[in-house]
């Protein structure tokens, strides 16, 4: 039976490890002022030189967590505005922007994946969709979780179990949905990084 899903949705916050109370609560950071790659609500993200970066251009690069939107003093308008994603934005002024990032290690996220993932698979670690991608209208990520990337222990995302989405169950086939928690967190694994 094929999953209904047909597309990605990126990384959508599921509760924590250990099946603990989570509010998916968010910290703010700073996107640097004209950064010129696109991120999604549901994009890895990670922190380099002080400013939230994407953390899909490589998927071994650690992360701080997902993004779930942005907020900023429109240029033209000089209007608060808020986006579920960032698309190389100046804000009024040459400001920074601020970023809403879910970032608990411990945070578990729904994900679909790319290709089937058999049951010995599980608990690898995989990468998403290394060119971010999402959509202007929804501000949702198309990232999905790539098979073909599976390793024991170097990508950013632990496979932990199928979703039990009824409709994106069947892990025989692509787009099952499944849960994912961050492998290589910048905090957890060393320290934030300094340089790209």
């Amino acid at each position: 039976m094929a999953n209904r899903n047909s597309a990605g949705f990126g990384l959508i916050a599921q509760g924590t490890l250990g099946s603990n109370y989570t509010n998916q609560g968010q910290s703010k950071y700073f996107i640097e002022s004209a950064y010129g790659t696109s991120m999604f609500q549901g994009s890895s993200v990670r922190v380099v030189n002080g400013y939230v970066t994407t953390a899909q251009a490589a998927i071994t690069n650690t992360t701080i967590g997902v993004l779930n939107g942005v907020f900023y003093n429109a240029a033209t308008t000089l209007k608060p505005t808020w986006q579920n994603y960032y698309s190389d934005v100046t804000p009024a002024n040459s400001e920074n922007t601020t970023a809403f990032v879910m970032d608990n290690p411990f945070q578990l996220y729904n994900v679909s994946a790319d290709a089937a993932v058999p049951q010995a698979d599980h608990l690898e670690t995989y990468g998403l969709t290394v060119t971010a991608a999402g959509s202007t209208t929804s501000g949702q990520s198309s990232s999905e979780l790539t098979y073909s990337t599976r390793d024991a222990t170097a990508n950013q995302w632990r496979l932990l179990r199928s979703a039990e989405d009824p409709e994106n169950s069947d892990i025989a086939s692509a787009n099952c949905t499944f849960v994912v928690v961050q492998n290589l967190n910048q905090i957890n694994s060393g320290g934030l990084t300094t340089a790209s």
